[in-house]
């Protein structure tokens, strides 16, 4: 029997099966990489600090890329909308999502059940910026340092009230935490947005909160409200007279959160480890830092996706602990 595969048509159609097959691996797609337009989704409402720096970053990104990068913000349900969404996005380099910890590490305890899996749904770009909370008081509050301000509330179980940007959000999870490390009984009360809770500090209303750094920074000088300490390794350029918790003794309590990009989980290595060096180019530039980091208190980080993924499963972990003594639970 004459074998076919010998005769010359048989060997071309081979030879160009091959190519095709060549052609439509994952490795071509990522030397030919990019040659559209990338999106990348932020789960937050356009003007935000988040917003800008993501911004910042899309502009520098496609400048270094030589393709535009557009921002499509889809803010929503903690998160979950743009996260979701990216989730089920094609795995080709072309959607990207920034989020939070929300995203990342605290929804799957928050809530009974999310639509995406954070563990299994994103392929980890790398970590963009940390941000870190300050315990901020009313300015009248009977305290003017960490552990006078902890003896006061010990004191007075039940008498102080403290402020979150919504039940389950870092600021809440932060508060929660420190309440119950140092055995404190303060009233929760949650509003829609930062600033009404600042504008209520500021009034008396309010006792404390842990607050971004760029929501309260602005009247630290003027005296509208007192900073007791910062979370963090070392005091932060947007607020340099505040100490640190570990400066003040509690080197163990750590009230950040962060800013992430990951990809769609089928999204090919090769294309995420290119993104995750041309990211960490732009976040560590002193420009980029002075200019869309330190004004808003957060830190540049820039690490690779290895890092990133390692990152966050230990910080899911934590995150469970968090909510588990807010008592937060959440419903879509």
């Amino acid at each position: 029997m004459q074998d076919l595969t010998s005769t010359p048509w048989i060997k071309r159609s081979a030879l160009n099966l091959g190519i095709i097959v060549t052609l439509l691996s994952p490795m071509s797609w990522a030397q030919t990489y990019p040659n559209k337009p990338i999106k990348i989704v932020i789960p937050f409402a356009a003007g935000g600090p988040a917003d800008v720096m993501v911004r910042a970053i899309a502009q520098k990104l496609g400048d270094a890329l030589t393709q535009p990068v557009v921002v499509d913000n889809k803010p929503g349900a903690n998160e979950i909308i743009g996260a979701d969404f990216v989730a089920k996005s094609m795995g080709d380099g072309y959607t990207l999502l920034v989020a939070s910890d929300g995203a990342f590490s605290l929804n799957q305890s928050l809530y009974p059940k999310i639509p995406y899996d954070p563990a299994k749904d994103f392929a980890p770009i790398g970590k963009l910026a940390i941000g870190h909370l300050m315990l901020v008081t009313r300015a009248d509050f009977p305290a003017n340092t960490l552990n006078d301000f902890i003896d006061q509330v010990k004191a007075h179980p039940g008498k102080f009230n403290y402020a979150s940007i919504g039940a389950g959000g870092v600021n809440h999870l932060a508060s929660a935490w420190f309440n119950n490390t140092h055995g404190l009984q303060m009233e929760h009360i949650a509003f829609k947005g930062l600033p009404a809770a600042v504008q209520e500090l500021m009034a008396g209303r309010i006792d404390a909160m842990f607050s971004v750094t760029g929501g309260v920074a602005s009247y630290l000088e003027s005296g509208k409200v007192k900073a007791l300490a910062i979370s963090g390794k070392s005091r932060q350029p947007a607020a340099p007279k505040v100490p640190t918790f570990a400066e003040l003794g509690y080197p163990n309590f750590d009230a950040s959160y962060y800013f992430g990009v990951v990809a769609p989980k089928a999204t090919p290595n090769d294309i995420t480890q290119r993104l995750s060096k041309e990211i960490s180019l732009i976040v560590n530039t002193t420009e980029f830092k002075a200019k869309y980091l330190q004004t808003l208190g957060f830190e540049a980080v820039g690490d690779t996706p290895e890092q990133f993924g390692a990152f966050m499963k230990i910080d899911r972990e934590l995150g469970a602990q968090k909510v588990k003594i807010s008592g937060a639970k959440l419903d879509q």
